[in-house]
């Protein structure tokens, strides 16, 4: 696990603090009077000087950061611009460069998970697309565990198999929608996971979940399970609002004619049709919420 701010402290810092220190002795300043004003010791200005600190070429060849340090010796060495002002400068463009920019790419150059993340990354955004994201997939995780851990839900697995989805929250096609890669399946009495969860992968309860989302329904997730009344029944006697639709209806126009009076609905179920195998579908806050339903009703 290695952080943005090493990054920073690694590459940037030594690299800009370098360009500063040699800009303002160009500019007449003594090794004395530059470590004062970068608040560091003489030695590290004199290894600056020398070239003894690795500088990275990225940061180096940034006309950003050249401007930058043009815009701090002048200020620093004419007297018209403080230390303070200096690091303030400094610290709005280590920001910038953080949201999506040239530290974002040598962080994600040098964790490559991040680079899976399709979208501008900003890593210290609490709202980032990159936590919701993460956070999704982390709930599926915790789903699908709390399923594989429940005894009796592989009884309720139907033929075609189960799935646990989750979507972030403006999600808009499969692509924002998290589930498991295949589908979940009864093997000998367990319930078997192909794969870690990723994004894209379950385009028929993406679709249910969508569908239902574009209806008014709050739900960020879905599982499948089989159709039985005593099933529908259990989850009713736990409060649960139930729903039936039209499997002969294409899907979106069988879940809007389902939730046009009741667009709360957490449990949507279709009871069959010729060809087509009954089915329960379990809505709710988040994938593990909706696994935690299953409990009430094995």
């Amino acid at each position: 696990m290695r952080f943005i701010e090493e990054i920073v402290v690694d590459e940037f810092l030594p690299t800009f603090r370098s360009m500063l220190a040699e800009a303002l002795r160009e500019r007449g300043l003594t090794q004395s009077e530059v470590a004062d004003v970068l608040g560091i010791s003489q030695s590290a200005v004199s290894k600056y000087a020398h070239g003894e600190v690795t500088q990275n070429e990225q940061i180096l060849a940034d006309a950003r950061v050249e401007q930058l340090v043009t815009r701090l010796a002048d200020g620093l060495a004419a007297g018209d611009m403080s230390p303070v002002q200096g690091l303030v400068e400094t610290e709005v463009l280590i920001r910038k460069l953080e949201r999506g920019d040239l530290l974002a790419q040598l962080h994600e150059a040098q964790v490559p998970e991040l680079a899976r993340f399709d979208g501008s990354l900003s890593i210290h955004d609490p709202e980032s697309g990159l936590r919701a994201s993460e956070r999704a997939l982390s709930s599926v995780r915790r789903g699908v565990r709390t399923l594989q851990n429940t005894s009796g839900f592989a009884m309720l697995i139907p033929n075609v198999g189960s799935n646990l989805v989750e979507c972030l929250p403006d999600a808009t096609t499969i692509d924002d929608v998290v589930g498991v890669p295949g589908r979940i399946f009864d093997v000998k009495g367990q319930a078997t996971v192909p794969g870690d969860p990723e994004f894209g992968v379950s385009e028929h309860l993406a679709s249910v979940l969508l569908a239902a989302r574009r209806n008014g329904n709050p739900a960020r997730a879905v599982l499948n399970i089989r159709y039985d009344e005593d099933i529908v029944a259990a989850l009713e006697a736990t409060d649960a609002n139930a729903v039936s639709f039209d499997a002969q209806l294409p899907l979106d126009e069988a879940i809007d004619a389902a939730l046009a009076d009741a667009p709360d609905a957490d449990v949507l179920y279709q009871p069959g049709s010729f060809g087509i195998e009954p089915i329960t579908y379990l809505l709710g806050r988040d994938a593990q919420a909706v696994a935690e339903r299953i409990r009430h009703i094995v």
